[in-house]
Protein backbone atom coordinates (compact mmCIF):
# COMPACT_ATOMS: atom_id res chain seq x y z
CA UNK A 1 0.00 0.00 0.00
CA UNK A 2 1.85 3.08 -1.20
CA UNK A 3 1.48 6.22 0.88
CA UNK A 4 2.59 9.82 1.17
CA UNK A 5 2.30 12.13 4.16
CA UNK A 6 1.31 15.75 3.57
CA UNK A 7 0.67 18.10 6.51
CA UNK A 8 0.22 15.16 8.86
CA UNK A 9 -2.35 13.42 6.66
CA UNK A 10 -1.37 10.03 5.27
CA UNK A 11 -2.56 9.72 1.67
CA UNK A 12 -2.72 6.18 0.34
CA UNK A 13 -4.53 3.77 -1.91
CA UNK A 14 -5.08 0.04 -1.83
CA UNK A 15 -4.29 -2.43 -4.58
CA UNK A 16 -7.75 -4.00 -4.25
CA UNK A 17 -9.26 -0.67 -5.41
CA UNK A 18 -7.83 -0.99 -8.93
CA UNK A 19 -11.24 -1.22 -10.62
CA UNK A 20 -12.65 1.93 -9.03
CA UNK A 21 -12.18 5.43 -10.44
CA UNK A 22 -9.05 7.22 -9.15
CA UNK A 23 -9.37 8.11 -5.49
CA UNK A 24 -7.24 8.53 -2.40
CA UNK A 25 -7.69 7.30 1.15
CA UNK A 26 -6.76 9.77 3.89
CA UNK A 27 -5.75 8.61 7.36
CA UNK A 28 -4.85 10.53 10.50
CA UNK A 29 -4.85 8.66 13.82
CA UNK A 30 -8.15 6.72 13.82
CA UNK A 31 -9.83 9.04 11.30
CA UNK A 32 -10.42 7.93 7.72
CA UNK A 33 -11.82 9.34 4.49
CA UNK A 34 -12.02 8.42 0.83
CA UNK A 35 -11.84 11.22 -1.75
CA UNK A 36 -12.57 10.89 -5.47
CA UNK A 37 -9.77 12.57 -7.43
CA UNK A 38 -11.74 13.51 -10.56
CA UNK A 39 -14.09 15.94 -8.79
CA UNK A 40 -12.64 16.11 -5.25
CA UNK A 41 -15.86 14.82 -3.71
CA UNK A 42 -15.93 12.91 -0.45
CA UNK A 43 -16.97 9.29 -0.97
CA UNK A 44 -17.11 8.75 2.79
CA UNK A 45 -15.54 10.03 5.98
CA UNK A 46 -15.14 8.62 9.50
CA UNK A 47 -14.50 11.01 12.40
CA UNK A 48 -12.96 13.96 10.50
CA UNK A 49 -14.49 17.32 11.39
CA UNK A 50 -15.73 19.58 8.60
CA UNK A 51 -12.71 21.84 9.22
CA UNK A 52 -10.36 18.88 8.73
CA UNK A 53 -12.21 17.77 5.60
CA UNK A 54 -11.82 21.28 4.18
CA UNK A 55 -8.06 21.08 4.88
CA UNK A 56 -7.88 17.65 3.26
CA UNK A 57 -9.75 18.83 0.17
CA UNK A 58 -7.40 21.82 -0.07
CA UNK A 59 -4.34 19.56 0.13
CA UNK A 60 -5.73 17.19 -2.47
CA UNK A 61 -6.74 20.06 -4.73
CA UNK A 62 -3.20 21.48 -4.61
CA UNK A 63 -1.80 18.02 -5.46
CA UNK A 64 -4.62 16.67 -7.63
CA UNK A 65 -2.62 16.18 -10.82
CA UNK A 66 0.34 14.53 -9.08
CA UNK A 67 -1.94 12.25 -7.03
CA UNK A 68 -3.89 11.22 -10.13
CA UNK A 69 -0.66 10.43 -11.98
CA UNK A 70 0.64 8.48 -8.97
CA UNK A 71 -2.61 6.48 -8.86
CA UNK A 72 -2.48 5.69 -12.59
CA UNK A 73 1.19 4.75 -12.49
CA UNK A 74 0.61 2.37 -9.60
CA UNK A 75 -2.31 0.64 -11.30
CA UNK A 76 -0.77 0.47 -14.80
Amino acid sequence: MPSKIINGYKLQFYSLDRYEPPHIHVVKAEKRAKIWLHDLSIAWSRDFSQRELNQILDIISQNQQALTEWYREFFS
